[in-house]
């Protein structure tokens, strides 16, 4: 009775053995059976090769932000540059005097060592109005001369006679000199019958006196506002050969900030050819922003490695500048309205 006991809880013991591999190879084969089945074969489809015509596409469009450059009145062009690399007041076409050198987009030239870039040399002036026209005299009229009455004759000792009936005439008033220059129309007198005409005098005509000799003027002609500048050393990739310029297109914006600059820099070099003698060498870095009436906002100095005076030369040309007002078209495009304006003034030792 033993042995067959054992026997049989050998036989279950077996059984529950062979279940349980059965079930881990089962859970094996769902689980990673997937990994051991070879992939399907794709089938087979046509190349297709799409062709994009290239000359068809736009140019690319001008940067977002791009720097700001000025135009001189000599390099302005009608023509719109092909690549625009600057924005300006002006439009202009790049060329540069010398063959390129370097990978920037401005031309090759020889200069001074400055941190702003200028391709010409030119002294500064201030705004002038120039002599204003002088008035010319006028000629003075020689008042009209009056003809003296005839005198009338004593009657005789005749029997007297009923005198003809002569239709009256209004008599003609004789305006003042002062007035000549007021005198309306005035209604002709009426025609006399051809018997009752009476001879009359002829007119006294007085000699007009020769008109004045003009005075000379004085010809001083306006100038406008040009900033001090001095070629600086430049090594550009530019290769049309001609005056330095840059390819920059014209833009209100540009424009507009021509005017800003005018507007300061005016003001800045009026004060500097006064004050010299009270300001040191140095740099000042000046940050504002102008409003749509053309107000200064937000003035205040960056850095300033100057004396304090020519700190406050820079924030009065700020405060007494005459801004015009932004145009309409160019406000929707500034952010809240107002364009920021970032100007570093530098006073050199070789001024």
């Amino acid at each position: 009775m033993m042995e067959q006991t054992k026997e049989r809880r050998k036989i279950g013991l077996a059984i529950l053995i062979s279940l349980f591999l059965h079930l881990a190879v089962g859970f094996s084969l769902a689980a990673f059976g997937s990994a051991f089945t070879p992939a399907l074969p794709l089938e087979d489809k046509p190349v297709e090769l799409t062709f994009v015509d290239l000359s068809t596409q736009a140019p690319p469009s001008t940067p977002k932000d791009p720097p700001f450059m000025e135009t001189a009145p000599d390099k302005e062009s009608v023509e719109k540059p092909k690549d625009q690399t600057f924005e300006s007041n002006a439009n202009s076409i790049a060329a540069s005097k010398l063959p390129a050198t370097g990978d920037a987009p401005l031309p090759t030239q020889d200069g001074k060592d400055r941190p702003v870039v200028n391709l010409e040399t030119q002294q500064f002036s201030l705004p002038t109005d120039g002599s204003k026209p002088q008035p010319e005299t006028q000629p003075s009229v020689a008042p009209e001369s009056k003809p003296t009455p005839a005198l009338t004759p004593a009657p005789s000792a005749r029997p007297l006679e009923t005198p003809k009936a002569k239709p009256s005439v209004p008599p003609i008033s004789t305006p003042e000199p002062e007035q000549f220059a007021m005198l309306t129309s005035t209604p002709p007198p009426p025609i006399k019958a051809p018997d009752d005409v009476e001879p009359s005098a002829p007119p006294v005509v007085s000699a007009s006196a020769p008109p004045p000799a003009p005075r000379p003027k004085p010809e001083v002609a306006a100038s406008n506002y040009q900033a001090q500048k001095q070629e600086t050393r430049i090594s550009g990739r530019l290769t049309t050969r001609g005056p330095s310029s840059v390819n920059a297109v014209g833009t209100p914006l540009g424009r507009y900030q021509k005017a800003v600059s005018d507007a300061i820099g005016s003001r800045w070099y009026y004060y500097m050819n006064s004050k010299m003698d009270l300001i040191s060498i140095g740099t000042a870095h000046i940050e504002a922003e102008v409003d749509a009436k053309g107000h200064v906002q937000k003035l205040r100095v960056v850095s300033n490695n100057a004396n304090e005076a020519f700190a406050n030369i820079c924030l009065q040309s700020f405060q007494e500048a005459h801004i015009p007002p932004i145009p309409p078209d160019l406000i929707a495009t500034l952010p809240d309205g107002r364009m920021p304006v970032d100007f570093s003034f530098t006073a050199y030792a070789n001024q």
